[in-house]
C-alpha cells in the first residue's frame, strides 16, 4: 500500500475550506516537518514478499473457490429425505450386525470403504445384490431371495427399499460413516 501526500494548490478547497491560505499551509507543513521529521513514503514490496505472495496466491485462491457457496450446492430436501429414509431402513434391518458400519459377526466384512473394496462390493449395484440375495454369513433381504437358507427369516424388503439402503450404505462408506439423524429421531 502506498500513501500519497496531497499538497493543495492555490485556491483549492482543502486550503480554503480548512481556513488555511496556501502560505499558511506551507508554514504548517514546515512546522510539522520540524516536529515529526521528513515524510518518507511507505516502501514498496520487498523481493521476498513478492515471492511469498506469488507462492501463496494460487493455493489461497483455490481454497477460497473450494469453500465458496458456488462450489457446494445446497442439498435438496428430497436428498435429505432419502438419506433419512435410508438411515431408518438401516436402523430397522441392518444395525443389529452393522452398527456404525462395523460387523459384529465377521470383522473383515464391515461396511467401511476399504473393506467393501477388498471384498469387491464397492458399488451401489454390488451392495444391492448382496443385500437382496445375501453372501457368506450375510442373509439376503429381498422379497424373492433364493435359496431360502441364504435368506433372512425376518421381514423382507421391497426392491425400492433395498435400492435406498444400497445408496445409503455407499454414501455413508464414502463419508466414513458420519452420524445421520433418521426420520424417527
Amino acid at each position: 500500500m502506498q500513501v500519497v501526500s496531497i499538497v493543495p494548490s492555490k485556491g483549492s478547497c482543502l486550503s480554503t475550506c480548512a481556513g488555511l491560505s496556501f502560505e499558511n499551509f506551507k508554514v504548517f507543513q514546515q512546522k510539522r516537518k520540524k516536529i515529526i521529521g521528513e515524510y518518507e513514503p511507505v516502501s514498496k514490496w520487498h523481493k521476498g514478499e513478492k515471492k511469498l505472495l506469488k507462492f501463496l496466491a494460487p493455493p489461497l485462491m483455490a481454497a477460497v473457490v473450494a469453500f465458496s457457496p458456488i462450489c457446494n450446492p445446497p442439498v435438496s430436501v428430497a436428498q435429505t429425505t432419502d438419506v433419512q429414509k435410508g438411515a431408518t431402513l438401516f436402523r430397522r434391518a441392518c444395525i443389529g450386525c452393522h452398527d456404525a458400519g462395523g460387523n459384529i459377526i465377521q470383522p473383515g466384512a464391515t461396511l467401511f470403504l476399504k473393506d467393501l473394496q477388498r471384498n469387491g462390493v464397492d458399488t451401489e449395484e454390488e451392495i444391492y445384490r448382496v443385500t437382496y440375495f445375501g453372501k457368506g454369513r450375510m442373509p439376503g433381504f429381498g422379497e424373492n431371495c433364493t435359496p431360502r437358507g441364504q435368506c433372512t427369516f425376518g421381514p423382507r424388503l421391497r426392491e425400492d427399499e433395498i435400492r435406498l439402503l444400497a445408496e445409503f450404505v455407499k454414501s455413508q462408506a464414502d463419508q466414513g460413516w458420519p452420524t445421520i439423524e433418521t426420520a424417527e429421531d
